[in-house]
């Protein structure tokens, strides 16, 4: 097969956009650019003799191949999230202040990865190309295999998730302190009526592609399910602060290895996100606390 005179240089001139979009959808350098080096290759076996517009054409390839590695990091279970909504159930999920549209963005901008790891691969995919590349509803449907509507659907309610939890009131260092530092050690203990009483009932765990690389679950729901995945672990897990807030690590040589970050909500333990990507890890300034007396 003869490529495109130029092929390579159009593409070359993409691949930074490209690995951008990944790297929003998928939450790593490194996976993004294996989604797009893949891309290429994909590109080359086609060739560009039947492709109207080169960069549209490339980033519905890369989102696809984005929202394949999503979903493999899912469970079967978890697939079942992305069914879509009852149509007689309709919410108007838009950001309909200047206000809530600002603190949604601060938020992103300070934490977007760990805030996607909350939503299914396709709500993930549909927001990040909607929300962040512009790319219309008619080209994300045709990528998750969803009418338009459904496509809009499945953006705003990722919007509206993200949107309650960058408003979701944080609580005070004490109180986290307390929770978090209550969770280790009944997990140590393997004490699951003390991880109860410490978990809202809709607890769940979400684990970064690099934790399920290394056996963790992507995500658990429940929180008798999560009380049962902590059970009688986190042995090596210590209190500790994560860029200034109350969470876990567990340190190897005195470096970290996985993060816990803590979601406390009307006081109980909403969700525990564990992080082990190195460039988070790197990035994180972490800071092992003293535990109080239990």
């Amino acid at each position: 097969m003869v490529l495109g005179e130029g092929l390579a240089e159009r593409f070359e001139d993409q691949r930074a956009r490209l690995e951008g979009l990944a790297g929003r959808i998928l939450g790593s350098a490194t996976e993004a650019e294996d989604a797009v080096q893949e891309a290429w290759l994909r590109l080359a076996r086609t060739g560009d003799a039947n492709i109207q517009n080169l960069g549209s054409w490339l980033t519905a390839v890369t989102a696809r191949i984005c929202l394949d590695l999503l979903r493999s990091r899912r469970s079967r279970a978890e697939e079942s999230l992305e069914m879509e909504s009852d149509p007689g159930f309709a919410v108007d999920l838009e950001l309909t202040t200047p206000e809530e549209e600002a603190l949604l963005g601060e938020s992103l901008g300070l934490a977007l990865g760990v805030l996607l790891e909350s939503l299914t691969p396709a709500e993930r995919v549909a927001f990040v190309l909607h929300d962040l590349f512009a790319v219309p509803f008619e080209e994300i449907a045709a990528i998750v295999e969803r009418s338009p509507a459904a496509a809009r659907q499945l953006a705003s309610r990722a919007r509206r998730q993200l949107r309650l939890a960058a408003m979701a009131p944080r609580a005070d260092r004490a109180r986290q302190t307390e929770l978090v530092a209550a969770f280790l050690a009944a997990s140590r203990r393997g004490d699951l009526d003390a991880l109860l009483a410490v978990l809202d009932p809709e607890a769940v765990i979400r684990a970064d592609a690099t934790v399920v690389r290394m056996g963790g679950e992507a995500l658990v729901l429940g929180a008798r399910a999560v009380a049962e995945t902590f059970r009688g672990r986190a042995r090596a897990a210590q209190l500790a602060l994560l860029d200034g807030q109350v969470g876990a690590a567990w340190l190897a040589g005195g470096v970290p290895r996985v993060i816990f970050r803590f979601t406390v909500v009307a006081g109980r333990i909403l969700a525990i996100d564990l992080i082990a990507d190195s460039e988070v890890l790197a990035s994180l300034p972490v800071e092992v606390l003293d535990e109080p007396a239990m």
